[in-house]
């Protein structure tokens, strides 16, 4: 029922995926503390299908959150021609949540999710892919997304793209999902396995597809299996960016093929999670400057970090 009406309305038509994504938008709108506008004065913002991918909610809630973003006179929403942002949102403060009376309080900037910076790095000629995660649930509907884009001229077609992702081995014991109170269950197992290779399936289908149709000239997947428990989900992109954030364990429902009636169980939460955003930079550092962007700061650091992670594994311990 629309993700639970989307954590249940509030008095005022909010809720808790309400506010999260309003504030979420606002902030890309406003950016802060010298930190850019992904979404700028005069920029259109993702259609409404490709936010409600995102963040993992029914298309009325991000209707709504559109609704009141055009009340406030922050955006202009016009049919066919999408959102345009036409005012900036005053600099956020940091941190995270809905205040009382309704406002709301900004996340922390460094927090992202992976929908722009997928966007973003579709955009380079050459585009590179390293990813670690449980599932690839989320990564196939943003891949998905860019190939539209990429058919409907709306993006130049990238000369290159080069995936390669690290998934759990078959037969790794997972500590989660699990039935709540049965953790000799093993269809909640056995689920998210056939999720992960459907996924995996669509993601070398949707991509050679590109190759196929003769848009992308070279195409490159690459998915191969380690034994390790994700924790985690990292992503690396064209060699400059990293989003990183952990696997939240929930207790939450979850329906199992073929049957209807939900199944109480541990979980963790994946799709439209937040992520933290590094930069690895191409610039000499300037005196006293620590920010992301620049070589010797702690995101040119993660960012090095991670991808020699990565290419430890994927050298040491993957198999295809």
């Amino acid at each position: 029922m629309g993700e639970q009406q989307d954590n249940q309305r509030g008095s005022e038509g909010g809720g808790r995926e309400f506010d999260r994504i309003l504030a979420e938008l606002i902030l890309r709108m406003s950016g802060d503390e010298g930190t850019p506008a992904v979404y700028p004065l005069g920029s259109l913002l993702p259609p409404q299908r490709e936010l409600a991918q995102e963040f993992g909610v029914s298309r009325d809630t991000v209707q709504r959150v559109l609704r009141v973003l055009t009340e406030r006179n922050l955006i202009e929403s016009r049919q066919g021609s999408g959102s345009r942002v036409i005012a900036a949102p005053e600099p956020a403060p940091r941190t995270a949540g809905a205040q009382p009376g309704g406002a709301v309080r900004l996340a922390r900037p460094g927090r992202t999710t992976l929908a722009p910076h997928i966007r973003e790095a579709f955009t380079k000629p050459e585009v590179t892919l390293d990813v670690f995660t449980l599932t690839s649930e989320s990564l196939q509907g943003h891949i998905w997304l860019q190939a539209e884009r990429i058919r409907t001229g709306e993006i130049a077609a990238p000369r290159s793209i080069a995936l390669r992702m690290l998934l759990p081995t078959d037969d790794l014991p997972l500590p989660y999902p699990r039935a709540l109170g049965d953790p000799a269950d093993t269809r909640p197992v056995d689920r998210l396995r056939a999720i992960t290779g459907r996924h995996a399936t669509s993601l070398r289908h949707v991509l050679g597809m590109l190759r196929a149709e003769g848009l992308v000239e070279n195409v490159e997947v690459a998915i191969r299996r380690v034994p390790i428990v994700p924790a985690f989900k990292l992503y690396l992109l064209n060699g400059t960016d990293a989003l990183h954030g952990m696997y939240e364990v929930v207790e939450r429902p979850i329906v199992l093929e073929d049957e209807t009636k939900p199944l109480a169980a541990i979980d963790v939460v994946g799709i439209g999670a937040t992520l933290m955003h590094y930069v690895r930079g191409e610039e000499p550092p300037e005196s006293g400057a620590s920010d992301s962007g620049e070589p010797e700061s702690q995101g040119s650091l993660f960012v090095a970090s991670m991808q020699s992670w990565f290419d430890s594994v994927w050298k040491h311990l993957a198999e295809d």
